[in-house]
């Protein structure tokens, strides 16, 4: 086996915090006088917090000063930051911790790749910290993906080549990502969305080393 670092996105592959940034928006909408539903919330995904305010603004017909939107986006944005930090062990995603393991054991290092900016906390209330031999965030990022940035960064900071690396993601994005970084990417979800990736899996339940052989 030639791989010699997995890096992992955070949202919907360790865990799921895509619920929470719903309940702030629904939240916000419904003080400002109307209800957000899922579907509704299915156009915020991967869009920007000023993107995705303007999209609830528009759906709620309400027009706001460019003031009015920078203080109700810093509302949504400390309401998201609430509910994450109560986040707890039961959250972790199927099949992740045991992986997480047996990459440790197998003396595979691994990474974290994402552009969130809570990424300690959310790793700290999941208690898997110790998994991570170098954590690349949107703290010490300046470019989204499709950019490969975040994982070039973290190869870099493991002294690993790209091509021994292989990223886990659940977004199209982070699949192209991976392929303009020089890595091989496990896409988690399903082929339809994801299959420029090297392997498509639907989650990490069961997983062991043999998802590693190319």
């Amino acid at each position: 086996m030639d791989v010699k670092c997995c890096i992992f996105d955070l949202d919907g592959v360790i865990v799921d915090t895509a619920k929470y940034h719903y309940l702030a928006w629904k939240r916000l909408a419904n003080e400002l006088g109307f209800d957000f539903t899922e579907k509704d919330n299915e156009r915020l995904k991967g869009v920007s917090r000023m993107a995705s305010l303007e999209i609830l603004l528009s759906i709620g017909k309400v027009s706001l000063s460019e003031e009015e939107k920078v203080e109700l986006a810093a509302k949504k944005n400390a309401w998201y930051v609430e509910y994450i930090s109560k986040m707890n062990k039961d959250e972790i995603l199927p099949g992740v911790e045991n992986f997480l393991s047996t990459l440790r054991e197998a003396g595979i290092k691994v990474s974290l790749g994402s552009a969130s900016k809570n990424s300690m906390m959310i790793l700290d209330n999941l208690e898997l910290t110790r998994y991570f031999d170098a954590i690349i965030d949107g703290n010490k990022v300046s470019e989204a993906k499709p950019d490969p940035e975040v994982f070039l960064l973290g190869a870099e900071e493991l002294h690993i080549s790209p091509e021994f690396c292989v990223v886990f993601e659940d977004a199209e994005a982070g699949i192209e990502a991976a392929t303009r970084a020089g890595m091989r990417s496990i896409g988690i979800g399903s082929p339809e969305t994801l299959g420029k990736a090297t392997k498509v899996i639907p989650n990490l339940e069961n997983s062991d080393l043999n998802l590693l052989q190319f």
